[in-house]
């Protein structure tokens, strides 16, 4: 997966990516026990790209580092990396990357009757309404979150 820098707008920096190549490892069919071993090479014959698992639309796909900790609860935390889809539709629920007064901010959607929410996952953050007064625009939707160990 190939990514350069194509934007920064507060602290998140969007990198476009390149599914051009393949990112083949090998993939344990079944899933890992986490109670009784087994052998794991009896499970080696199957390799997954990373690239087609991750990036559906690689037009649309970004990838961006988040910055901070208000989706901790759902997740996601400082640092991690993010995989974006600019051609998903924003639907309730959905976490998003938005653009809030000129800042990108990643947040879970909620929408309803009474407008949008940018609701945060972490009790240390309050949800923002969104008026009429903000300039505000989803920019796309999470699918992915990877994190380091």
């Amino acid at each position: 997966m190939n990514v350069k820098a194509i934007s920064t707008k507060g602290a998140l920096k969007i990198y476009a990516v390149s599914s051009e190549t393949s990112l083949e490892l090998p993939l344990i069919e079944g899933g890992i026990s986490a109670g009784f071993p087994s052998p794991a090479a009896d499970f080696l014959d199957t390799a997954i790209d990373l690239n087609k698992y991750l990036i559906k639309n690689p037009s649309t796909t970004f990838i961006a580092f988040t910055d901070g900790v208000s989706m901790m609860d759902s997740g996601i935390g400082h640092k991690d990396l993010l995989i974006i889809d600019k051609s998903l539709e924003p639907t309730d629920g959905k976490i998003a990357v938005c653009i809030l007064d000129g800042e990108f901010v990643l947040k879970r959607l909620k929408v309803n009757k009474d407008g949008i929410w940018l609701m945060p996952a972490n009790k240390n953050y309050q949800p923002t309404k969104i008026t009429e007064y903000n300039d505000f625009e989803i920019w796309g939707i999470v699918t992915f979150s990877i994190q380091k160990h």
